[in-house]
């Protein structure tokens, strides 16, 4: 069995030769003799893809998909799934915080249960701030509660997936994706393994604040309407609020009760109230509008450069 380990890479120079090192132990104390290891280098500007070359010389298991500029990581996972020929294909980040001593923990499930995928939980997570943590958690909870579709909680990208799976995930069209959703969304056998996420061997991370949020809205918007329906709600709660402000007014200029205050106090009030409901309304639907705009203009995911040591 052709095993196929997608490695995505950015600015890792500092990690990527110990990444390596690291995933050849592990296979050649198992004794995994059928495996190629394909590194993205999603547009690196350090000495990642020097690095990558050097070993790729040395190593012909070692294959290189080079993108023209960065284009991100589930871009990169992507290509990784488009260009792998393995009968099981394991995605892993370079950075080694989920690391490769689990594959034969995978693979072990892999067999015995007979599963098309083997998805990685997080028991722990070292190394992060009580911040990521927290939203981390929270935004799991949340997309599984807003979405269709049943997803795991507290996984990334780290899992092993079957030929079956594979070649269901190329079918797929979507620009923008978020991998670990659509995975559970195709469907099939799916087995978690349990493991302990370690603390970055070097580096920075790749996901700062703003592309965390960005990546959380790609989730919630490419899986869920109830974000369209949430804002149908608040409008429709607006004007039955807004309703029972006019009755109050009208009521006790008739029967002269009540303290209405008259002036711009009152109208600011009303005038934010409706205000805000308006724009979270807009925003939500500006959301779904962005997400078609990309889609229809149907521009490639991402662009190779170069691919080395791949073989026809």
């Amino acid at each position: 069995m052709l095993i196929s380990v997608l490695i995505p890479s950015y600015n890792e120079a500092l990690v990527i030769g110990e990444s390596y090192k690291r995933l050849k132990k592990v296979f050649t104390d198992n004794n995994l003799k059928d495996y190629e290891f394909i590194f993205i280098n999603d547009g690196s500007k350090d000495q990642t893809l020097s690095i990558l070359r050097f070993i790729s010389n040395d190593d012909e298991h070692v294959k290189i998909i080079n993108f023209s500029r960065n284009f991100g990581h589930q871009a990169a996972v992507t290509a990784g799934m488009q260009e792998c020929k393995g009968d099981v294909a394991i995605i892993i980040d370079a950075d080694l915080q989920d690391p490769p001593e689990v594959i034969p923990e995978m693979l072990k499930i892999y067999y015995e249960k007979k599963c098309n995928v083997v998805y990685g939980v997080r028991e722990a997570r070292k190394g992060e701030s009580f911040f990521k943590l927290i939203t981390a958690k929270l935004f799991y909870r949340t997309l599984n509660y807003l979405s269709d579709v049943s997803f795991p909680v507290d996984t990334g990208d780290f899992r092993l997936v079957d030929r079956k799976v594979i070649n269901a995930f190329n079918k797929l069209h979507e620009k923008n994706k978020y991998i670990r959703g659509l995975i559970s969304w195709i469907g099939f056998d799916q087995h978690p393994v349990y493991y302990k996420r370690e603390a970055r061997f070097a580096g920075e991370t790749k996901y700062p604040l703003r592309k965390m949020i960005r990546f959380a809205s790609i989730g919630l918007f490419y899986f869920s309407k109830k974000p369209l329906k949430l804002a149908t709600s608040i409008g429709f709660l607006s004007i039955i609020v807004g309703l029972i402000y006019v009755l109050m007014i009208i009521f006790s200029k008739i029967f002269g009760y009540g303290n209405i205050v008259s002036g711009w106090s009152s109208m600011v009030i009303i005038i934010i109230f409706f205000g805000g409901v308006q724009l979270l309304t807009i925003g939500v639907l500006g959301q779904y509008i962005g997400s078609l705009f990309d889609e229809v203009k149907n521009r490639p995911e991402y662009i190779i450069s170069e691919k080395i040591n791949f073989r026809e």
